[in-house]
């Protein structure tokens, strides 16, 4: 099945993989197309034809030439198995690495309390704001011009979802004087931006907010940095199963089962075997901080890992987790900035029971279908998550027992 990311139909990012397919990646339809013509016009087959030839009559050539023949043809297959990248190539795939540090810079500054205070020199905060902003679209422009012409696709591959979610947020941005061009880069009018209440940029890139734009460019720009990939030919470096994810994944998703059943939540019994309206609260919590702990340990595992499934699953169970998050509070499960959780034994025990169960019945059973996949990719199919498309989108492959999950 494919899992769409919403590009609301203004924008196609498939330009930023047209470099996969040029000679300087050397890669996909060019080179079976190049076999083709080589084909066609009987290049392989005179090469083949005088290679053999020559191995048959001996008498005829020297066995210099044969040799010199034998390594054309060795030279030939050994380049069609492993394409040089062309300098152009090499360059896009390094300014691309230094592009996403000093973009990780930059968001980091406008998610700074500090760049929205008057400072003692003088500077005041709507100078700061502006100047943060300045560096911004200019690091943000550079990244996506390195990764247009860059063969590192589990970069560039977060690098068009930042694209995307940058286009969602083309309304608020253009409130902030930032407009998103019709080729994806950001353009900047100083005069609207210093005009403005310098508390709209903070909310849009606030750090306390996991959802905000800010937030969100920030974790994109984060994976994307972590990102492994190759200089040939950008394949996707995956190193198969992380055994303290599968750990945490495999333990928060029987948590979830756990409390989203009804028999965690079934009333205790008195000692004549009858019901009581009493649930066994110290066992509901018990489950609940372990949860709240697997889930923790989860995220701590997996953030840093380059496999798109799992990359693209945490990114739900996120999602998932900020609609939930003022109904958890009330039950004292809290959620940090950095999106960690943490319970409140005295708070969760005075909660009412069945309002518990009603929150964890849906919240925990949603969450617990991309929990599942977390620990499938990183277990079974480490190495056969595809990752996003070049539109932007993120196809997840593999099982069919996880169709229709997501």
């Amino acid at each position: 099945m494919g899992i769409g990311i919403d590009m609301g139909n203004k924008q196609n990012y498939s330009y930023l993989f047209q470099s996969l397919s040029s000679s300087g990646g050397g890669m996909g339809n060019l080179n079976f197309l190049s076999d083709y013509a080589s084909i066609r016009n009987g290049s392989y087959g005179k090469l083949l034809k005088t290679y053999y030839a020559k191995q048959q009559d001996s008498g005829t050539e020297t066995s210099s030439k044969e040799s010199r023949s034998g390594s054309v043809l060795d030279r030939i297959l050994e380049e069609k198995k492993n394409p040089k990248v062309s300098k152009e190539v090499q360059e896009a795939n390094a300014n691309l690495t230094t592009g996403l540090s000093n973009l990780r810079n930059s968001v980091s500054a406008l998610q700074n309390s500090k760049t929205y205070t008057d400072t003692e020199n003088g500077q005041s905060a709507a100078d700061k704001v502006t100047s943060a902003v300045k560096a911004y679209v200019s690091d943000y422009n550079d990244v996506l011009k390195a990764a247009r012409g860059s063969t590192l696709t589990n970069k560039t591959a977060y690098v068009a979802n930042m694209m995307s979610n940058t286009a969602a947020n083309a309304d608020k941005l253009s409130e902030i004087g930032v407009t998103v061009n019709k080729d994806g880069t950001l353009s900047l009018s100083a005069e609207k931006l210093k005009a403005t209440d310098v508390s709209k940029v903070q909310e849009l890139f606030s750090a306390d907010d996991i959802m905000s734009y800010g937030s969100v460019i920030s974790s994109r720009v984060q994976f994307a940095g972590g990102a492994s990939g190759t200089g040939s030919t950008g394949s996707t470096s995956n190193t198969g199963t992380d055994n303290t994810v599968a750990s945490g994944a495999a333990s928060l998703k029987e948590d979830s089962k756990a409390l989203a059943s009804d028999e965690l939540f079934a009333k205790m019994k008195d000692k004549y075997g009858n019901e009581t309206d009493q649930y066994d609260i110290s066992k509901i919590f018990a489950t609940a901080k372990s949860f709240v702990n697997n889930y923790n340990k989860m995220f701590d595992a997996a953030e840093s890992s380059s496999n798109s499934g799992v990359v693209a699953n945490l990114s739900y169970i996120r999602e998932k987790t900020a609609r939930n998050e003022e109904a958890l509070k009330q039950f004292g499960i809290s959620v940090d900035q950095k999106g960690r959780m943490k319970i409140d034994e005295a708070t969760f025990k005075k909660s009412d029971m069945a309002e518990v169960q009603k929150l964890f019945k849906e919240y925990a059973s949603s969450i617990g279908t991309n929990v599942s996949l977390v620990d499938y990719y990183m277990t079974t199919q480490a190495s056969a998550a595809s990752g996003y498309t070049a539109d932007g989108g993120y196809n997840v492959q593999g099982s069919a027992r996880y169709a229709g999950m997501v």
